[in-house]
């Protein structure tokens, strides 16, 4: 309860004018905490009837600002669907490499399982959505999708152009690229990596913004920084070339992640936030797309990005040259020698990029646009749809209590931690527009200049050098 206090007298040649001095008092509405009750679940097994509350005059709720850039893509990615809507048909089909489908009906969520994802990335994806559920209760439409959780997107653009062809079938995954029709959905690590100690998103994001301040940009070591996992890709064994050696310093510093000996050690050397000690960071893909990116990218160093081959539903927002700074693919250790050279030469400019990064990351991937991402994502799928969403007989309802009260350990740790515990006090973001085909045209105009610009001056480095050697 808050009070505002109105007092005062106005005196003119003819009248005094009294103002009511009788407090005028504006009640906020405390939000209802949504229950978790296991106890209950225990002896029952059964999810509660009404999970999430819906609040009263919720259609009175302030509306936010709107979305970031990015969620223009959502139209884009559903695009293929546009025109002919999505068939029951069209979701069965995505049946084949699904690992799992998830029904939502009148608020609930029901799930059917086809294959165990890898580690806990189906459960923490499942996790993600029910949060969904609870922050914005009776706000998600009835809909059916299908999640894949491997890394590598599967349903090619080539297989579904021409006249004959079928429709592509609707399918959720992490990432998708150029050559893919995979619908991209935030991954599972926003609500937690429990195999090794990542903590969720929105613990973790505040974490990074102190590891920032520990060492001032200009005291960090003035290399570039990276540290994973190389075996899981032909070019991170490439980059692992860069390394400093006693013959060839290529300004990079590089180290091996070993999980299973961090895992023994008690992850003391594996914590993101303690990793913002260099005045770069690269960032590389794996087998496919990272989850890594958003940890390096928040760092306030310069990103320093070899080029990717795919995007996550964040990825597209990111303008090289203004949040990162682009590396070839073919020729890392070189590329990476001129940009190092490059910041050092450049401190303010390079400082900049390193900060728009962080900035985008802290405030336009922070977990409130994460959930109204996947919130304007569903609605505008379900929108598509031309059938009405339905159970099947293997079909079972799960709620939080289903998947936390019978959770151990770290898995349990980092749901409870994630848990939302009030709706949400205020609507989504408003959705922007889609591209018009000139404006979309233009921004990725936009980003293959600035590529094309870093490459010139990395050609005239590398010729001076040839002529002053």
């Amino acid at each position: 309860m808050c009070s505002l206090f109105f007092s005062g007298s106005t005196k003119s040649a003819l009248s005094t004018t009294l103002y009511d001095t009788r407090p005028f008092r504006v009640s906020i509405q405390k939000p209802i905490e949504i229950p978790l009750n296991c106890s209950a679940y225990n002896l029952t097994g059964t999810c509660p009837t009404n999970q999430s509350p819906i609040p009263e005059n919720d259609q009175s709720r302030p509306s936010s600002a709107t979305c970031p850039e990015y969620f223009r893509w959502i139209h884009e990615d559903l695009r293929p669907w546009a025109r002919t809507g999505i068939t029951q048909e069209m979701v069965e089909r995505a049946k084949q490499t699904a690992n799992f489908k998830l029904v939502i009906l009148k608020g609930k969520a029901y799930l059917e399982t086809y294959e165990k994802a890898y580690q806990t990335r189906d459960v923490f994806s499942i996790w993600g959505i029910l949060q969904l559920l609870r922050r914005y209760p009776g706000k998600i439409p009835d809909l059916e999708l299908m999640f894949d959780c491997v890394d590598w997107p599967v349903l090619l653009v080539d297989r579904y152009n021409g006249p004959n062809t079928e429709q592509p079938p609707p399918l959720f995954r992490y990432c998708g690229n150029d050559a893919t029709l995979d619908i991209v959905f935030p991954d599972w690590s926003f609500w937690g990596w429990a195999e090794v100690n990542i903590k969720p998103w929105e613990i973790l994001l505040g974490e990074l913004k102190e590891g920032t301040k520990r060492i001032p940009w200009l005291n960090r070591e003035p290399y570039a920084y990276w540290k994973g996992n190389p075996v899981v890709a032909e070019t991170r064994l490439d980059l692992m070339k860069c390394n400093v050696s006693e013959n060839q310093d290529w300004n990079a510093r590089l180290y091996a992640q070993d999980w299973g000996r961090e895992s023994q050690e008690g992850y003391k050397k594996s914590d993101l936030a303690s990793q913002c000690t260099h005045r770069y960071k690269v960032y590389i893909e794996g087998s496919a797309w990272s989850v890594s990116e958003k940890y390096i990218l928040a760092c306030d160093s310069p990103t320093l990005l070899v080029k990717p081959h795919y995007y996550d539903f964040f990825t597209r927002g990111l303008i090289p040259g203004h949040h990162y700074w682009p590396i070839k693919e073919d020729d890392k250790c070189r590329s990476i020698k001129f940009a190092v050279d490059w910041g050092n030469s450049h401190k303010q400019r390079a400082h900049q990029i390193g900060k728009a990064a962080s900035d985008f990351i802290q405030e336009e991937v922070k977990m409130d646009y994460v959930y109204d991402y996947m919130f304007h994502l569903l609605n505008s799928y379900a929108k598509l749809f031309r059938y009405k969403p339905s159970l099947s007989a293997n079909a079972t309802e799960i709620c939080a209590e289903s998947m936390v009260c019978g959770a151990e350990g770290p898995v349990k740790k980092f749901m409870m931690e994630s848990l939302v515990k009030v709706p949400a006090n205020t609507d989504p973001c408003s959705m922007p527009a889609p591209y018009d085909p000139p404006t979309l045209h233009a921004q990725l105009k936009r980003k293959e200049s600035s590529i094309q610009q870093v490459d010139s001056w990395e050609k005239s480095y590398w010729e001076n050098q040839t002529i002053t050697s």
